[in-house]
């Protein structure tokens, strides 16, 4: 048997679940404490089963409470969805952004097909190269946004999540315990200099094996068990394990990964792609932060 459910009583089922009381979630839904009981009474009437039970601290949910909750989350959440697409003027235009090789394969795909189901008319343009290229194009209008690292704690931007720089090898071999250590870097980049740089201040003797301009050079060569790379935690591949502390290898740096928009363009596809980058940054595994703008936001990220 179909069982009719009216939006509005899940509205209120969420409101009771989350605060743990009829009075609190009337105070939030801007009706009675007696309406909310009638509300419940009815969702519960119509599922023919118990919603809430009574607990030390106020009402918490039955096993068929706990069973409805994830389904009134996403139907409420996919009619605020809906309302606020019908309500906005539909987007156009060209946008191009720039996203690091280390989140296009997890995060690039969902990305693109949510924002072409929001904006159809939006034509995107993506390119994939390290952070260095990706704030030259910035600076020469090649790019509209960019997703880069950066180890500046200062950085201007909105700060999307913390992503380690740490040294990663093969977990079938032991090339951390050889003298010196087989390494591979960046080329010429800031990451790679960094990387030199914390072997030397902790007394680790190394040798540069290898060095790459791309992410997947410096991936192929440790789970090949060349060397230990320096990579990004997000971008450990199967296979590889991250060296710690325990290991003698602390991480590298903390490299915050940052929104950057070009200063000299501004348009609505722009702002919803923005929007769709925090989105989607927010809705991955990880360390993430609440994006914002400049210092205070980057001051704020460095103390997670």
């Amino acid at each position: 048997m179909q069982v009719p459910l009216d939006s509005e009583l899940l509205r209120t089922f969420l409101a009771v679940a989350e605060t743990g009381s009829f009075t609190r979630a009337a105070d939030a839904v801007g009706r009675t404490q007696s309406a909310v009981s009638m509300q419940m009474k009815r969702l519960e009437d119509a599922l023919g089963d118990v919603l809430f039970v009574r607990g030390a601290r106020g009402v918490e949910l039955s096993g068929r409470g706990q069973q409805l909750l994830p389904y009134a989350r996403r139907i409420v959440s996919l009619i605020e969805e809906t309302g606020a697409a019908l309500r906005s003027s539909p987007l156009e235009g060209p946008v191009r952004i720039g996203i690091p090789e280390e989140y296009g394969p997890a995060m690039l795909p969902r990305m693109l097909a949510s924002f072409a189901e929001r904006h159809p008319a939006v034509e995107v343009t993506v390119r994939s190269e390290t952070s260095e290229r990706h704030m030259a194009a910035l600076e020469g209008d090649l790019l509209d946004l960019a997703v880069v690292y950066t180890s500046d704690r200062y950085s201007v931007g909105e700060v999307l999540r913390i992503d380690p720089t740490v040294w990663v090898t093969s977990v079938a071999h032991r090339l951390e315990e050889r003298d010196p250590v087989p390494v591979a870097v960046f080329g010429e980049s800031w990451c790679g200099k960094r990387a030199i740089d914390a072997l030397k201040q902790h007394d680790i003797r190394h040798r540069v094996a290898y060095t790459s301009d791309t992410l997947f050079g410096l991936i192929s060569v440790a789970s090949a068990g060349l060397a230990v790379a320096s990579l990004s935690r997000s971008a450990i591949p199967q296979g590889c394990r991250e060296l710690t502390a325990a290991d003698g290898f602390p991480p590298i740096d903390s490299s915050r990964v940052v929104l950057r928009r070009n200063p000299r363009r501004s348009s609505a596809a722009m702002d919803g792609m923005a929007q769709m980058i925090r989105e989607t940054f927010g809705s991955v595994a990880g360390p993430a932060v609440q994006a914002g703008n400049g210092m205070e936001l980057a001051e704020r990220s460095a103390e997670l």
